[in-house]
């Protein structure tokens, strides 16, 4: 007979996320029959600022409160439907809670309940389990195996949606492959991250930090971005491309405009057009053209890691991009799967991407984000974990990372409590692990 720890509470509140704005925070209670002793834990869920169209739907308000961005509909339904379907429901089978919500929103992507609301209350059952059975979380999600820490991809310059500058790729991460421990790769990405401040304020640019705590000055191309960070991981006392090599976010979906076919670059017509005396063009390329522009960096730079590098509905496109360049570096489809497994089985087929990356709230609940894992693994594809851009304090992917021995963790510049909270928690993951602890090269 299995152990029974039914759920007796599910309470939801609105809680403000890390730009600002109103996000969900969910507390689980559950009940051990033996003893009597109610045990409860709380989770909330992020927000992002660049989205995928396939992405499950975050539900708002959409009233005066909170610039229409409020999440009161959401909070009732958590405490209401959701929370009379799941009170008696055992805490510990976590698919089975999953499934019922799943069930009684009804819809694809969640439009009924909302992906936060399902969210919220998924993540707060799985640690509400892990503290009725005293275990840590990474343990109760992944098993006894769960024990590699995670090589830190830390978005250090940003671009895109998440800062206002001429930049127009997002993220410009890098990675501590260098190290020996994730302890040591933590300090060597944060010491890379101090000199850059140093450097870039030496020479008179913004560090002013973005979204995800990276710096978001006015470069004036690409190629500049890295020769920085490359001066940087120098300074630091570190050698590029054996210490230290770099991951970009591409995010090519916020560039692409769909009547044209094209990829606009509006931050590299800016800058041009300075050069120019306003007599340059607008900046853009094609499918090939983007293809060869990664080609080239990537044989300039230590680039090993690009995500989004093209639209998330060219599926002719990244079957091209990753025949050009996925046998050298790692191609990651985030708003190309959204943490979907039917889109993932769909990239697999077709030999697009050959990694994704996993935000749990664009599916929506801990058991299919753990789906779309399982099968990426089975599949040889890469998994990167990953905040959002608008997060909280909490460090539910942090134990995720470990749980799954995913091997490279997004969680944002080494600055911000609400990126800081995941990196700390990795490592106390890592002294609790002791010498088990694993760290992915």
């Amino acid at each position: 007979m299995s152990l029974m720890i039914p759920i007796v509470d599910v309470h939801a509140r609105q809680i403000l996320d890390s730009r600002g704005n109103p996000t969900v925070e969910v507390e689980v209670t559950a009940e051990a029959t033996t003893t009597g002793k109610k045990i409860s834990a709380r989770e909330s869920v992020p927000s992002g600022a660049s989205t995928g169209q396939f992405e499950a739907l975050e539900l708002r308000d959409g009233d005066d409160r909170y610039f229409g961005l409020g999440v009161q509909k959401v909070i009732d339904h958590v405490n209401g439907k959701i929370k009379n379907v799941l009170l008696g429901k055992n805490v510990l089978l976590q698919a089975d809670i999953d499934r019922c919500m799943v069930e009684l929103d009804g819809t694809d992507n969640k439009e009924s309940l909302g992906a936060n609301a399902v969210l919220g209350v998924s993540l707060a059952c799985a640690k509400t389990a892990a503290k009725a059975l005293d275990m840590p979380l990474y343990r109760y999600i992944g098993g006894v195996n769960a024990k590699e820490l995670p090589v830190p991809m830390m978005n250090v310059i940003n671009g895109g949606v998440h800062a206002k500058n001429s930049l127009d790729f997002q993220e410009f991460m890098i990675m501590p492959i260098g190290a020996k421990t994730y302890s040591e790769g933590l300090r060597m990405g944060a010491e890379v991250y101090h000199f850059l401040r140093q450097i870039l304020n030496e020479d008179g640019l913004s560090t002013a930090v973005g979204d995800e705590g990276g710096f978001a000055p006015d470069f004036g191309s690409v190629r500049e971005v890295f020769q920085y960070l490359g001066r940087a991981v120098e300074k630091a006392g570190y050698e590029v491309g054996k210490d230290i090599v770099y991951a970009m976010d591409a995010a090519a979906s916020e560039l692409y405009d769909q009547k044209k076919g094209v990829y606009l670059f509006p931050g590299e017509t800016k800058m041009k057009a300075a050069k120019e005396e306003g007599k340059s063009s607008t900046v853009y390329r094609n499918t090939e053209e983007m293809i060869a522009l990664y080609e080239d960096l990537t044989r300039e730079f230590p680039l090993i890691s690009i995500e989004d590098g093209l639209f998330e509905d060219d599926w002719e496109g990244w079957q091209k991009l990753t025949k050009a360049l996925g046998s050298r570096i790692q191609l990651v489809g985030d708003d190309l799967f959204v943490t979907n497994p039917k889109r993932l089985k769909c990239g697999i087929q077709m030999k697009a991407a050959n990694a994704i990356l996993v935000k749990v709230n664009q599916i929506g609940s801990v058991t299919e984000a753990l789906d779309a894992i399982e099968i990426a693994k089975l599949s040889s594809y890469g998994t990167v974990i990953s905040h959002r851009s608008g997060e909280t304090e909490d460090s539910f992917i942090a134990d995720l990372a470990v749980a799954v021995n995913a091997g490279q963790i997004k969680t944002g510049a080494p600055c911000r409590a609400e990126r800081t909270s995941k990196y700390n928690q990795l490592l106390r993951i890592e002294e609790e692990l002791g010498r088990e602890a694993k760290y992915k090269k």
